[in-house]
């Protein structure tokens, strides 16, 4: 019999960093960590400067939060813009903006977005995503799923930005394992890649092509044509 793998919650977890440090650091074109050591926890909570929350649902459910203190909110938001060429007089200077929260909510929808990608084509399972929502707050603000989850998980992760300020990401799922029956390939998710894959199998092609044109012209030059 072949041997089973199993994935587990943290997997699914550490799934959902690699989003988080991917498309953070993208956006930003900064360096994004997050730490190696995870924090099981018994509630997720909103909590100050700004958090952000989003749901899912599908193959299995449960809730994506990200805390920013208001430094770290604000590097990633001056950040992320001077990297999209916004002149730093025109940034916003307030955490409280709302240029600042719409920006937090867009990059967590791309975050989330990248993260039900890949738990499609590497679990080959879907999972849907509702808006995020941001709200800027002085206090904890405990947040739950409006449903059961099967023996419910909840993490936190710690994340630290290039200037050293830290938010964190909360994570409540069911407690779901996915076993892996036999070997198969994970899904591509890299545009560019399945883009430069597709052109180079052409290659050979093009060259066999123009070696065969060069052998026309030769022959015709043969016969003085």
């Amino acid at each position: 019999m072949a041997k089973t793998n199993t994935l587990s919650t943290d997997d699914v977890l550490l799934m959902l960093c690699g989003s988080v440090k991917k498309v953070l650091t993208t956006a930003t074109g900064t360096e994004i960590v997050y730490s190696p050591m995870v924090q099981r926890i018994t509630r997720t909570c909103l909590r100050p400067d700004i958090g952000c929350f989003v749901l899912f649902d599908g193959s299995f459910s449960g809730l994506v939060i990200m805390n920013f203190s208001s430094q770290s909110a604000m590097e990633l938001y001056r950040a992320y813009m001077m990297n999209m060429g916004m002149p730093e007089s025109e940034l916003a200077t307030l955490h409280t903006s709302d240029e600042v929260g719409n920006m937090l909510g867009e990059l967590m929808n791309q975050i989330v977005g990248d993260f039900t990608g890949n738990v499609g084509h590497q679990l080959r399972v879907s999972i849907n995503q509702n808006q995020p929502k941001m709200l800027t707050i002085n206090k904890e603000v405990m947040v739950s799923i409006d449903t059961n989850l099967d023996r419910a998980q909840a993490r936190r992760v710690a994340f630290t930005t290039e200037r050293r300020n830290v938010f964190y990401m909360e994570l409540a799922m069911d407690k779901t394992d996915f076993i892996k029956l036999h070997d198969f390939e994970s899904m591509e998710s890299d545009p560019d890649r399945i883009m430069e894959e597709q052109r180079t199998p052409r290659q050979p092609a093009a060259d066999s092509a123009k070696a065969q044109a060069q052998v026309d012209q030769d022959l015709l030059d043969e016969l003085g044509l």
